[in-house]
């Protein structure tokens, strides 16, 4: 439907699902928001993170895990899921890693329900962990997810403002919440 209303180009950021390149056979950017986050963490936080440890929501995010862990310059850990049925619902069963005492930054590329990032946030801490940072590009936090996440054991969320947050859904984050813009991004090319 883009390309038959006229684009010949598209720009994507942090696309949930990679093949989404594959639907399109003009060309494109496919852009990512993690650096920005990462160069915030390095800048704003590092000093004050514990021997830090970055920990993947689920292995499907392992590759982008891995290159937020490099930036950070910090071991990876990653937490295992499993689908319990067939809908959107999964359950995190394992924590492959170490994150005993240990500040741990999350990560995930967007966040829809706040389920799986509340369970990732209860395994990492039934695991010993010290303080819990949150990352995530799309806050997308349908539902009752902002108070899900209020609710959370967790010292600080960093996201950006590729969905804009509604007021009544920021009255609970406003603590505990970094936006990052990516507008220099998105002009940049």
């Amino acid at each position: 439907m883009i390309e038959v209303a006229g684009a010949d180009r598209y720009m994507t950021l942090d696309p949930h699902a990679g093949q989404i390149q594959g639907f399109f056979s003009i060309p494109g950017d496919v852009l990512t928001a993690s650096h920005m986050v990462t160069k915030y963490i390095n800048a704003n936080l590092r000093s004050q993170l514990y021997d830090p440890v970055v920990v993947a929501v689920d292995l499907g995010f392992a590759k982008k895990g891995r290159n937020y862990a490099a930036d950070l310059d910090t071991p990876i850990a990653f937490i295992e899921k499993r689908r319990t049925g067939n809908d959107a619902n999964a359950e995190a069963l394992t924590l492959i890693g170490d994150v005993q005492d240990r500040d741990v930054i999350i990560v995930d590329d967007e966040v829809d329900t706040g389920s799986s990032i509340s369970q990732a946030v209860s395994l990492v801490k039934k695991s010993g962990a010290r303080d819990i940072y949150m990352c995530f590009i799309h806050a997308i936090l349908s539902s009752d997810a902002a108070q899900r996440l209020a609710s959370l054991p967790i010292k600080h969320i960093i996201t950006t403002d590729t969905v804009q947050i509604s007021p009544d859904k920021m009255k609970y984050l406003q603590d505990k919440i970094t936006i990052l813009s990516v507008a220099s991004l998105l002009g940049e090319v």
